[in-house]
């Protein structure tokens, strides 16, 4: 990377924000902001399977692209699936629509976890291969780079598929707990090796999506999935980074998300983020957290809500503006565009 371009992505208000710097204005990105809401990307999409399009380097820069170009976000962010890393090393699944990722043969014993092998590069050639020309299309916007949460991850190999309550996987967790943390060993390992990859190819920032970790109590996280969690970030210090922790329906873990390592501490809609603020602790920058449902009302409820989220954000140590959970399909993309806009607005320092 060119010294100049390495300049204006450590200046960019995005990354300041990460590390609690002060910023021109608060910086916003969406998650789920390049996907199922733009008609750009459904048409790109047509005909195309999810992990076909995610190992093809020149539909990824180009859906990475799309929403940096409509809305003008401050960060982009990659275009891939947590699943990714597990279909690269072998593991048989397949996204089905409408449905979430299916595991051919679920994850159930010693055996199974067995044959989990570690993701090296050279699995990846096409996220490398993407990540270095988004680097250069991006031209000074900071691309984040993503992998799943090795909870959410466990969850979708031992149940074979999406599951709402999780039920086998706490089985394994709270009954077999040397399979559990042998699995999630193996799966930490994975899922670190894939955010390296993107680091070291480019990406200004990574954030780890635990989707599904909310399904846990605050002392069984720390027992069965923080050892974990914090082996990912640390695994990923000495890249220089900022790091992002996100998971959906996390209010009673903000406190021990805080402990896991990041730099950034990602907030659903269901906790104000000047209480957000208080359970994480000193130390770390918020991102959130607009319910993406809101984006379905009238704009003046859309701005009134935005303004809210603004001022309580006020109270963290840097804040990232971003929904609470990512873009719903029908949203209006003019309706992110005024959003974005917004946000910049009003909040110029």
């Amino acid at each position: 990377m060119n010294p100049q371009l390495a300049d204006s992505l450590a200046d960019s208000a995005f990354l300041r924000a990460c590390r609690r710097e002060p910023v021109p204005h608060t910086p916003v990105w969406y998650m789920r902001q390049a996907g199922r809401s733009l008609p750009e990307y459904r048409r790109l999409r047509e005909g195309i399977p999810m992990l076909t399009a995610c190992a093809t380097p020149d539909l990824v820069v180009e859906i990475t692209m799309q929403p940096v170009r409509r809305y003008g976000t401050d960060a982009a962010i990659f275009f891939s699936d947590i699943v990714v890393p597990l279909k690269a090393i072998g593991v048989d699944l397949d996204i089905k629509p409408g449905v979430g990722p299916v595991v051919g043969s679920p994850i159930r014993d010693h055996a199974a976890v067995a044959a989990l092998r570690p993701l090296e590069p050279t699995d990846v050639p096409y996220v490398t291969e993407a990540v270095q020309a988004l680097v250069k299309e991006l031209d000074g916007t900071p691309l984040i780079g993503f992998a799943g949460g090795p909870f959410t991850l466990a969850s979708y190999l031992i149940e074979g598929g999406p599951s709402k309550n999780h039920d086998r996987t706490k089985a394994m967790m709270y009954g077999e707990p040397d399979l559990w943390h042998e699995l999630m060993e193996r799966l930490t390992a994975i899922t670190l090796g894939f955010l390296r990859v993107q680091a070291t190819a480019g990406a200004s920032a990574v954030q780890l999506f635990d989707s599904w970790v909310g399904a846990v109590a605050p002392a069984d996280y720390r027992t069965y999935v923080l050892p974990h969690t914090r082996a990912i970030f640390a695994g990923l210090a000495d890249l220089g980074v900022p790091r992002i922790h996100f998971g959906v329906g996390t209010g009673e873990l903000l406190g021990v998300m805080g402990e896991a390592g990041a730099d950034v501490v990602g907030v659903d809609w269901r906790v104000p983020l000047d209480e957000a603020a208080l359970r994480v602790g000193a130390g770390k920058a918020l991102q959130g957290n607009l319910d993406p449902a809101i984006l379905l009302a009238p704009w003046e409820v859309v701005g009134e809500r935005a303004r809210d989220v603004l001022e309580r954000g006020r109270v963290a140590e840097g804040h990232v503006f971003n929904l609470g959970h990512g873009v719903l399909p029908s949203t209006d993309p003019d309706q992110l565009a005024r959003l974005t806009d917004l946000v910049h607005e009003i909040s110029v320092r």
